[in-house]
């Protein structure tokens, strides 16, 4: 339970860091006046709606996903991205595709976060042995 917590609290950070990224790297989407609340509690909304909802979304959208050979799944996160703006008032989404793409910087922040975490996990493993 605590590791699941743990791993929680990550994806939550992720989503924040993710999200004010790409509010520096796209103008289709805003934080809001409170930026630093905007990106904590925007990544939390985020977080929770990958948490609860995309698992049924992508159980839902298996056919899809399989057709597409899993690019469906870039647009699922870009679907996360806009329940997470629908949830939470200040973080503004304007269209669709910064949705995606929003989706695609949190994918790859991800991404970089776990391998990262993978390769201490590693090394701390060895040093045990």
């Amino acid at each position: 339970m605590k590791q699941q917590f743990q791993q929680f609290l990550l994806r939550w950070a992720v989503c924040s860091a993710g999200l004010w990224i790409s509010s520096l790297l796209f103008s289709t989407v805003e934080l809001g006046d409170k930026k630093a609340a905007a990106v904590v509690l925007g990544g939390l909304s985020l977080a929770l709606a990958n948490a609860v909802l995309k698992p049924l979304v992508i159980l839902l959208s298996l056919p899809a996903i399989m057709l597409s050979l899993g690019l469906f799944t870039v647009i699922i996160n870009g679907l996360m991205v806009v329940i997470a703006s629908w949830l939470y008032g200040p973080l503004e989404v304007e269209t669709f595709g910064a949705a995606v793409l929003t989706g695609v910087v949190i994918g790859l922040l991800n991404f970089i976060i776990t391998k990262l975490l993978e390769g201490r996990s590693i090394k701390l493993h060895e040093k045990h042995i």
